[in-house]
C-alpha cells in the first residue's frame, strides 16, 4: 500500500473566504473524491491541531493499492479540479509517498 501525504500552508483569506472557509471547503472536495476516483482506498484530510513556523495548516493522506496508482489518482479530472482550487488558496505546500 502506499500513503500519499501532502501539507499546505494556506491563505489568511481569498476570494472572499477567510482561512477556516477555505479549510473546511478545500476538506470537503478532497472528501468527496472517494466516490469519485475508484483508486482511492482511504482519504483522510483535515486542520493541523498545532501551530507554529514549522506547522502546516491542513494536511491530506490517500491511502492507494500501488504505486502505479499514484499518478491515476494525480492525473485524474476530478483531482485536478480539486487542485486547481487549492493552488489558488494555498501559500506553500510538501508531500510525500510511502510505502507501508
Amino acid at each position: 500500500m502506499i500513503k500519499h501525504i501532502v501539507m499546505w500552508k494556506i491563505k489568511d483569506e481569498c476570494d472572499g473566504m477567510n482561512k477556516k472557509e477555505i479549510m473546511n471547503t478545500i476538506s470537503e472536495k478532497l472528501a468527496s473524491l472517494k466516490g469519485k476516483i475508484k483508486e482511492i482506498i482511504d482519504i483522510e484530510v483535515g486542520p493541523g491541531l498545532t501551530n507554529g513556523e514549522m506547522n502546516y495548516d491542513m494536511g491530506l493522506i490517500v491511502t492507494l493499492n500501488s504505486l502505479e496508482d499514484l499518478p491515476l489518482y494525480i492525473n485524474h479530472p476530478e483531482h485536478l479540479k480539486v487542485r486547481e482550487f487549492i493552488s489558488k488558496v494555498r501559500l506553500a505546500r510538501t508531500t510525500v509517498d510511502i510505502e507501508v
